[in-house]
C-alpha cells in the first residue's frame, strides 16, 4: 500500500533523506555512529567505578596504624590540630585506635583488615592509595565532586563525560549504567551523582534497578508485536525531527535518541540479565547463594557482563558507610555485604582478560577521622568516626594501573598526608588519561564558557600507571 503524503507518516529512511540537513537526523547519525575517537590511545576501553557513598574508615580498613595504639583514649596532639578550619573536627576528641587486625598478602605484602577476608586474594592486583584528599567534609558536596568534579549540582558526572567523549561500544545497551544496592538511602546528592548536567540526555547514566524488572516500562506492552512497536516509534520520531527542525531544541535530539535506546535495549537487556549461563562457579564465585553477599555480588557479576558487551561507565553504589557510632558492627555488615563481590569482579575479569581493558575504582567521598565521634556519645565499644577530607584511601586495578603497589603516606594517626597527595581532581585527570582523554580537552561550552571534570585543577597521577 502506499505510504501516505502527510510527512508524519513517512517512512524513516525516506524522512531522512528528505530532512538530511535537520538538527535531529545530524543527532541522529551521531547517535548511530557511537564510538568516538580518544584522544590518545587508551590503556583502557572500560570503567567500574564501586562507589561507597557515606565514607568507609580508611584506618579499619586499608590504612594500618599500630602507633595510634599508645595515644588511644588520648587527646589529639595540638601540633596536629594547628590551622585547621573545620566545623566536624572536635578538638575534645580522643583518639580512637583502631580494634581491627591487619594481615599482609602477596608478594606485595598489601595489609587488609580482618573485615576483608576476601580482598587480600587480589592484593598484588590492586594499587591502592593512602593519601586521597578532598575540598569539603559534607556527604552531599564531597559526593558531586567526587562523581561530577564540583560541589554544586548541574554539573555532569564523570560516567556522563566519558560517554560524551568516547560514545558506545554497543548501541544496544547505554554507555553508562548505575546500580544500587543496601538501602540508597546514604546516596546523599541522590541522582545528581550520575546526571548528565548540562551534556545532552543520552549521556546521563541510567539506573538499573534490583530484581526482575530492573529498568521501568522496557518490556514491550502484551499484544504489542515488535513491527507494530517500530512503526510508532517511526512515526514519533517522524514527528519529533519535524518539530526539532523548527524549534531547533537539543531537548528533542535526546529524546529520539532515548526513544531509539529504549527499543534497541528491549532486545539487548534479556540476554544481559540472564545469569542462567553462569556457572555454578560463577555463582558461587560472586556469593549468589548467599542472602548477605546476593544484592551487591549480582550487581559485581552484572557489571562484568556489561564490560563484556562494551558498557563505557559502570557505577555500583553501596550505601551507607556513615558509621558515626557504632563502627564495629556496621562497617563489618558492609564489609560482610561487599567483600566478596569486589573480589570476585576483579578475579572474574582477570581470568576472563577483561582487566586489562577495564578500569575498576574502589572508594567513597572522603575519610574518616583518627579520633572518636562525638556528637553522639561513646559508649564504650559503640564508638564511631567523623567526617575526614585530609586524607583517605581507595584502589584501582586493571586497565592501565600499575597493580601490587602502595601510593602516598599519612602521619602515624592517619591525620595528615606526609607524601604523595592526589586530589580528588587529580584522580579524575588520570581516569581519563586512562580512556585515551585529555581531561583539559574533553570540554563542553555552557553559559559562555568551556567546562570540564576536573574544573581548573586536574594532574595526571604518572606513579599510579604501568
Amino acid at each position: 500500500m502506499d505510504e501516505p503524503n502527510h510527512p508524519a507518516f513517512l517512512s524513516r529512511r525516506r524522512f531522512l533523506s528528505e530532512t538530511a540537513c535537520g538538527l535531529g537526523a545530524m543527532a541522529l547519525a551521531q547517535l548511530m555512529a557511537g564510538e568516538r575517537r580518544p584522544h590518545f590511545a587508551p590503556r583502557a576501553k572500560n570503567v567500574i567505578f564501586l562507589f561507597m557513598p557515606g565514607a568507609p574508615s580508611q584506618l579499619d580498613l586499608l590504612d594500618p596504624k599500630p602507633a595510634m595504639k599508645k595515644y588511644h583514649g588520648q587527646p589529639v596532639p595540638a601540633h596536629m590540630l594547628e590551622s585547621l578550619d573545620d566545623a566536624l573536627i572536635r578538638g575534645s576528641a580522643r583518639v580512637f585506635a583502631s580494634p581491627r587486625t591487619f594481615t599482609r598478602h602477596g608478594q606485595s605484602g598489601m595489609a587488609y583488615s580482618d573485615y576483608l577476608p576476601h580482598l587480600g586474594k587480589i592484593a598484588d592486583d590492586l594499587c591502592v592509595i593512602r593519601s586521597m584528599h578532598t575540598d569539603v567534609a559534607n556527604h552531599t558536596p564531597g559526593q558531586l565532586l567526587m562523581n561530577s568534579g564540583h560541589q554544586i549540582f548541574g554539573h555532569p558526572s564523570m560516567g556522563s563525560w566519558v560517554s560524551y567523549g568516547l560514545g558506545s561500544e554497543n548501541q544496544n545497551l547505554p554507555s553508562f549504567i548505575v546500580m544500587t544496592s543496601n538501602s540508597g538511602s546514604g546516596i546523599d546528592a541522590g541522582t545528581a551523582n550520575w546526571a548528565n548536567g548540562f551534556l545532552p540526555a543520552e549521556h546521563r547514566g541510567v539506573t538499573f534497578r534490583a530484581g526482575a524488572d530492573p529498568v521501568l516500562h522496557l518490556r514491550r506492552p502484551k499484544g504489542v508485536s515488535a513491527a507494530t512497536q517500530r512503526t510508532r516509534l517511526d512515526a514519533i520520531g517522524d514527528l519529533n525531527r519535524l518539530r526539532n527542525d523548527n524549534a531547533g531544541d537539543p531537548a528533542i535530539a535526546s529524546r529520539i535518541a532515548a526513544y531509539e535506546m529504549a527499543f534497541r535495549m528491549q532486545t539487548a537487556a534479556p540476554g544481559l540479565l540472564d545469569f542462567s549461563g553462569e556457572t555454578k562457579a560463577t555463582r558461587e564465585l560472586y556469593g549468589l547463594e548467599n542472602d548477605t553477599t546476593r544484592a551487591f555480588g549480582s550487581n559485581c557479576l552484572l557489571a562484568r557482563r556489561m564490560v563484556e558487551r562494551g558498557v563505557r561507565f559502570v557505577q555500583l553504589y553501596h550505601s551507607t558507610w556513615d558509621d558515626h557510632s557504632n563502627l564495629n558492627t556496621k562497617l563489618k555488615q558492609n564489609c560482610d555485604m561487599t567483600d566478596r563481590g569486589v573480589t570476585a569482579l576483579v578475579l572474574d575479569l582477570k581470568q576472563r582478560g577483561l582487566l586489562d581493558d577495564t578500569l575498576v575504582v574502589w572508594g567513597g567521598e572522603f575519610g574518616r577521622t583518627p579520633m572518636n565521634e562525638v556528637r553522639r556519645g561513646n559508649t564504650p565499644g559503640k564508638e564511631g568516626r567523623d567526617h575526614h577530607p585530609f586524607a583517605f584511601s581507595m584502589w584501582l586495578a586493571g586497565g592501565g594501573i600499575q597493580p601490587g603497589q602502595i601510593i602516598g603516606e599519612t602521619d602515624e594517626l592517619g591525620y595528615h598526608i606526609t607524601r604523595d597527595p592526589i586530589h580528588v581532581h587529580d584522580l579524575q585527570a588520570t581516569i581519563l588519561h586512562c580512556l585515551g582523554l585529555d581531561h583539559e580537552q574533553l570540554t563542553a561550552r555552557h553559559q559562555g564558557r568551556d567546562f570540564r571534570l576536573t574544573d581548573v585543577g586536574g594532574t595526571i597521577v604518572k606513579k599510579l600507571l604501568a
